[in-house]
């Protein structure tokens, strides 16, 4: 039988809704706009919703930190 299940959370996701992603970098929504149409930070749209992949917000934090 199994255990209960855990909630997931944004970072056992491969992607994240812009909320989610908001949450997990504690970047503003609007920020994460902002970058996305900048093309600082990659997103796609998927199923009527914009999903930014885990990997491309970690890579985006990431050059932030080499750029610091």
């Amino acid at each position: 039988m199994d255990g209960p299940k855990s909630t997931p959370t944004p970072w056992d996701k491969i992607a994240l809704q812009i909320q989610e992603a908001s949450h997990a970098s504690g970047l503003s929504r609007s920020k994460l706009y902002e970058l996305i149409a900048e093309r600082k930070l990659l997103s796609i749209k998927a199923a009527g919703r914009r999903l930014i992949l885990r990997s491309d917000l970690e890579a985006y934090l990431v050059s932030c930190r080499d750029a610091g």
